[in-house]
């Protein structure tokens, strides 16, 4: 009898172990690649160069087609899907340069704090840029460990326009600077190196690896090993490397056993840097690029894969952005959500394919400091009047020499229906005064909420970013 209970129990734990292993909280793997265009991938009309792996992201899961970074800059966009919000809300905006006394408030929850609460290992490794000081960097941020870059990979004394104006690009390792001005040709392999071998380490309890990429931000750099490699050129190197990263991550989760326990996301934190001419991405086709609230600017292309969970092969043509990945996240992992208010909205409906749901109606387009520029609303986008970037008219620059820009353009706006229309090219405002109107009242709450320097409201729900003391 003793026998018999012995090995029936047995039996029971052999059938309940894989049900226990698929309700484990799902690793994290999150690749937020720098200024990288809509454009930039096979799936998405690249020439010059293939990307396999990415293209395979489709094919084994999901792509996001309508999908927006949090701002079109460094800093603010990378402010907005650490915590779920848009940028303004917690003060940060811009792309934070060595002089910066500010930084990512450490009050403010990130995808890593909620996640650590739940029991999971986390890292960051590549591009921080949310503050360099120590009590800014991701360690204080709710990260286990860091190795990276504090900013972008050109505020360094080699900068093509502001020679000497930067000090040594500093290599971080946690909070001791480990190295100045690093092999920039071994960023994409060793920051994927890193993430490996903390996946490899982390493999038997619920992991997030965070993997900011500072390529293909200029300066360009590329390892031997796909230098020359493209029709395309340098930019074409590096893009391929990237993907070579992606093939990378996805292999070494496919060794560990984990593909139907780890979710991958790939996005780019904004659109393609295009006046430095040959040095940058491609919109597709989309209406200005970086630094702009058009969405060359700011629609870029997400990823996800998770074996058995994302179907494989979605398109997902609703509204989405980083912000957007805080909650999701927390939802799937079942994580708290952060105790302050957020912006972002929970897509696991989307990632699980059910597309009968229409989680986000809306978006704010907010640039420079406070400025709402724009706003969608299903379909539809009301560009706001307002100064800003323009590339149009002048010729781009070549060989990581930037061309000119002009920062204080006059936009008159419009709106513009992005079904028929994604160039922004056709104002219908004459044609649909009622679809401005519904967009204007969206405006207006955000403006309560938010503010918005353009019309003077200062809002009445932002938060201060961490200052250091005086």
């Amino acid at each position: 009898m003793q026998k018999f209970c012995f090995l029936s129990l047995l039996t029971i734990l052999a059938l309940a172990l894989p049900g226990l292993a698929q309700q484990q909280s799902p690793n994290i793997v999150l690749v937020y690649i720098d200024d990288m265009g809509y454009g930039d991938l096979s799936i998405t009309g690249a020439n010059g160069f293939h990307t396999p792996h990415f293209d395979r992201m489709l094919k084994d899961g999901a792509f996001f087609s309508q999908y927006y970074a949090p701002q079109a800059v460094c800093s603010a966009s990378r402010a907005g899907v650490m915590t779920g919000t848009y940028p303004n809300r917690i003060g940060m905006s811009g792309a934070l340069d060595h002089t910066a006394q500010i930084g990512l408030n450490p009050e403010e929850e990130t995808i890593a704090d909620v996640l650590k609460e739940r029991g999971y290992a986390t890292a960051a490794f590549g591009k921080w840029h949310l503050g360099h000081h120590p009590e800014f960097l991701p360690n204080r941020q709710g990260f286990d460990e860091f190795y990276g870059i504090p900013y972008s990979n050109d505020m360094w004394p080699n900068h093509p326009t502001s020679k000497n104006y930067y000090p040594e690009l500093p290599m971080i390792a946690n909070e001791t600077v480990v190295e100045l001005n690093p092999d920039q040709s071994q960023f994409t392999t060793v920051f994927t190196e890193k993430s490996l071998a903390f996946m490899d380490k982390n493999k038997d309890k619920p992991f997030f690896v965070y993997l900011a990429h500072p390529m293909p931000h200029v300066p360009l750099f590329v390892s031997d090993k796909f230098k020359g490699k493209s029709e395309q050129g340098l930019y074409g190197d590096v893009i391929m490397e990237l993907d070579w990263s992606i093939g990378q991550l996805r292999q070494k989760i496919a060794e560990l056993g984990l593909e139907e326990n780890t979710l991958l996301i790939v996005t780019s934190d904004n659109g393609p840097w295009i006046n430095y001419g040959n040095h940058a991405g491609s919109t597709g086709g989309l209406r200005e690029g970086k630094g702009t609230s058009f969405e060359g600017g700011q629609r870029v292309p997400c990823l996800m894969v998770w074996k058995g969970v994302v179907p494989e092969g979605l398109v997902v043509n609703k509204l989405a952005s980083s912000i957007d990945l805080l909650p999701t996240i927390a939802s799937l992992t079942g994580a708290k959500q952060p105790r302050k208010k957020i912006d972002g909205i929970d897509l696991s409906s989307l990632v699980k394919g059910d597309l009968s749901q229409t989680p986000r109606d809306h978006f704010l387009f907010y640039y420079r400091r406070n400025n709402l520029e724009a706003i969608r609303m299903g379909d539809w986008k009301l560009v706001l009047p307002h100064q800003g970037r323009t590339y149009e008219g002048f010729s781009p620059g070549k060989d990581g020499q930037p061309g000119p820009v002009y920062e204080n353009y006059f936009f008159e706006g419009g709106l513009y229906d992005l079904r028929r229309d994604p160039g922004e090219r056709y104002n219908v405002r004459a044609d649909h005064p009622e679809i401005e109107a519904e967009i204007l009242k969206i405006a207006a709450a955000a403006r309560e909420d938010l503010g918005d320097d353009l019309t003077g409201h200062s809002g009445a729900n932002r938060r201060e970013p961490g200052r250091r003391p005086n």
